[in-house]
């Protein structure tokens, strides 16, 4: 067994996913053992033949169709033979020793099932990426003009942790999937990604399996990384609510979350 093993999801985003890999080769691993699996869903965009150039050492799966986020990492994960896996979106980039940190930190914390970095947006200000447990009516908050009442703003503050700095370590009740340094132990013991989830909520259901199987879910913000993120569900307008592919997938999913954990919110952990 190798001591890493980095999956990347690569859809239609070639770019992304080249600087991604670009960054980690100018990390600085030190002595890790690691590999780098590219699993495409689908994308037709010669990622496989550019990978095959460029960077012959990677593991490339090519999944010929769009099986989803969850699914589409799935596949990275059960063929990666690492302690340690970490899941990466293609936006997202490593600084020098943000691996190594990762890995120090989980060998000392061996109740830790998965931890997150500080994300940073390209301009290095803070980005969300740690959570409380969302309510029924969160996303609605979120996506609709209904946020700006009194009692949406209560709510998102809660759900987003506006009383914490994001500057201290601590447990959490969710981290954001793009990019999660896991312990393979903990991975297998709660199934991987749940596959039902084509495209959001796959993150917080991971960490909900990971605290139900006693896996402690860890924000580490001495490790910083930089997410160009994109919130696709979050770019249209609110009237255009249905018409955007991207927001049915995340009403479809949040259907699907509150049908497998209940309507009631659990207590946060933080």
């Amino acid at each position: 067994m190798i001591d890493l093993s980095i999956i990347i999801l690569n859809y239609k985003s070639k770019g992304d996913t080249l600087n991604c890999i670009k960054s980690i080769k100018e990390s600085d691993l030190g002595a890790l053992r690691y590999e780098i699996i590219v699993v495409d869903n689908g994308s037709e965009d010669v990622i496989g033949d550019i990978l095959s150039w460029q960077y012959p050492e990677i593991i490339f799966i090519d999944n010929k169709v769009n099986v989803g986020m969850g699914a589409g990492n799935n596949v990275g994960l059960k063929r990666a033979t690492g302690k340690y896996l970490t899941i990466m979106n293609p936006d997202t980039l490593v600084f020098e020793n943000s691996f190594k940190e990762f890995f120090e930190y989980m060998e000392k914390n061996q109740s830790a099932g998965v931890v997150g970095p500080k994300q940073l947006n390209p301009d290095k200000s803070i980005q969300n990426s740690c959570y409380r447990w969302p309510g029924v009516l969160t996303p609605l908050y979120r996506r609709t003009p209904l946020n700006k009442s009194r009692l949406a703003r209560k709510e998102l503050d809660r759900y987003l942790m506006a009383d914490f700095d994001h500057n201290h370590e601590r447990k959490v009740d969710w981290l954001l999937g793009s990019f999660l340094f896991c312990r393979r132990a903990a991975l297998q013991a709660i199934g991987f990604f749940d596959e039902r989830y084509f495209l959001y909520f796959e993150d917080t259901d991971l960490c909900r399996e990971f605290w139900k199987k006693k896996w402690e879910v860890i924000y580490y913000p001495k490790v910083s990384i930089i997410h160009n993120h994109r919130r696709q569900s979050a770019q249209i307008a609110w009237y255009k609510f249905l018409t955007n592919k991207a927001t049915r997938c995340h009403i479809v999913s949040w259907i699907r979350y509150l049908k497998k954990w209940g309507f009631k919110r659990p207590l946060s952990i933080s």
